[in-house]
């Protein structure tokens, strides 16, 4: 943000190429792929699943059966690649000495083997990719409450879009790449980005800024409102819209897209007799603050209209934005929905 911009708040309440002399793998079993078989039924008595643990790889396995199989490491290990360490899934490769590793990493060890230094070819691992197949595992979010298992070629996927993952920090001053919970993420917005929070469900923005002819791209997020139990992030930010010059103010819910469409806000900017208004639902944080923005989805002023409704000589930008939030609550009797305002 400029100098020159102030604003004041009244409120009512991998990709990397990895050179081959820079690897150092990990030690790696897969040569011995014939014992896993006897590993793998020598360990099949039934426990219970640990809904605590960081459910990866060193979980507990399930196969397909419906038989827990307590963690190994002869299993841990031959599915894991000796590079980057992640779970391996088809093709995996191995070289002709039976050391295996995923098909990223065969890219960047320039087709040598990490651990034996031979080339690696094309000759994939089909033992361990039945082996694979053959397993059930829990999804990596467990630990935040996620109770699924899934086949170990489905994992992936379901991961991707569980709803217990972990939420990016919706902050939009900088790029930041911290991944949590809402509670973690509200801390942190508190303590490492000094956001404002304020408790209510409406609120009064002003945004002053000096010299209004000046607009570059720029995010500012003015505050968290804690309402309903749940919590809202208000954008406010200025940027070229094509030719013109635009502010735009919109609401993200700190939550999934679901429980988001329960609520609504409204968004109001005015002055000289002249108003211009917003309803909508909340974007969840789920959707990156560029998705929104770039998808006009919120409050937006043309600065010829802000500056009308700054009033004065037109020299000095003075927005007042208010608005409040609310939530959709049935009606038993009627099915229809009524607007729950907080007090």
């Amino acid at each position: 943000m400029e100098s020159d911009s102030r604003i004041e708040c009244i409120t009512s309440s991998n990709g990397v190429v990895v050179d081959e002399d820079e690897i150092h793998p990990h030690p790696h079993p897969s040569s011995h792929i014939l014992n896993l078989h006897s590993q793998f039924s020598s360990s099949t008595k039934s426990s219970h699943i640990n809904n605590n643990s960081t459910n990866n790889i060193n979980s507990n396995i399930i196969n397909q059966n419906g038989m827990l199989i307590p963690r190994s490491p002869g299993v841990h290990e031959l599915l894991e690649c000796p590079v980057c360490t992640n779970s391996m899934y088809p093709p995996i490769h191995q070289c002709r000495n039976g050391h295996t590793l995923c098909s990223t990493c065969k890219v960047r060890v320039h087709n040598r083997c990490p651990t034996c230094r031979q080339e690696l070819g094309d000759i994939r691992c089909l033992a361990l990719e039945k082996v694979a197949e053959s397993l059930e595992l829990p999804c990596k979010h467990c630990s935040l409450g996620c109770p699924e298992i899934f086949p170990y070629y489905s994992k992936l996927k379901h991961e991707t879009l569980c709803n217990y993952r972990p939420y990016n920090c919706p902050y939009a001053g900088s790029e930041c790449s911290t991944l949590g919970d809402i509670p973690y993420l509200v801390a942190h917005l508190r303590d490492d980005h000094k956001v404002d929070m304020h408790s209510g469900c409406t609120f009064n923005h002003r945004y002053v800024k000096s010299n209004p002819r000046e607009v570059e791209n720029a995010t500012w997020m003015l505050t968290v409102f804690n309402c309903f139990g749940h919590y809202f992030c208000l954008h406010f930010e200025a940027f070229q819209l094509g030719m013109a010059s635009v502010y735009m103010a919109f609401l993200r819910f700190m939550g999934d897209e679901i429980e988001a469409r329960n609520f609504t806000y409204s968004l109001e900017v005015g002055g000289n007799g002249r108003k211009l208004t917003w309803e909508g639902n909340p974007r969840s944080i789920r959707d990156s603050h560029k998705k929104v923005r770039d998808g006009h989805d919120g409050l937006i002023i043309q600065r010829n209209m802000a500056l009308f409704f700054s009033c004065g000589d037109r020299k000095e930008l003075k927005l007042r934005v208010t608005g409040r939030i609310w939530k959709e609550q049935q009606n038993h009797d009627s099915g229809a929905c009524s607007p729950n305002l907080c007090s």
